[in-house]
């Protein structure tokens, strides 16, 4: 079964041995989403509650320039989706369901 991707009209930039915005968004886009990743590894890890706090700011705005990038690309045609198939979707969930036995809180969130 072929899917059609989801996918806005390409803005057209000129392909160049220079940068051009697509590559300089993209480039920061993954510099964002890195950033987001070390930022959410040191709240992880954070002892201090100011500390903590300061982070915390920092994550939230490096995760909304990180979001906000993504939206750009996604309006410009320079990042694409594909659809989930529908029947996957479900076999996935199936599959993860049956590990809720393992976890260590129900689903009312006590303590089994």
């Amino acid at each position: 079964m072929s899917q059609q991707k989801i996918q806005n009209p390409e803005t057209q930039v000129a392909k160049t041995p220079q940068m051009n915005e697509r590559d300089f968004i993209n480039d920061m886009l993954s510099t964002e989403k890195y950033m987001t990743a070390s930022y959410s590894t040191a709240l992880n890890e954070a002892s201090n509650q100011h500390i903590y706090n300061d982070l915390l700011a920092i994550f939230n705005e490096t995760q909304n320039c990180q979001r906000e990038l993504y939206n750009m690309m996604f309006q410009k045609g320079w990042y694409s989706l594909e659809p989930a198939d529908q029947m996957k979707l479900q076999q996935e969930y199936q599959q993860f369901q049956g590990y809720t036995n393992q976890f260590p809180y129900g689903a009312n969130g006590m303590t089994q």
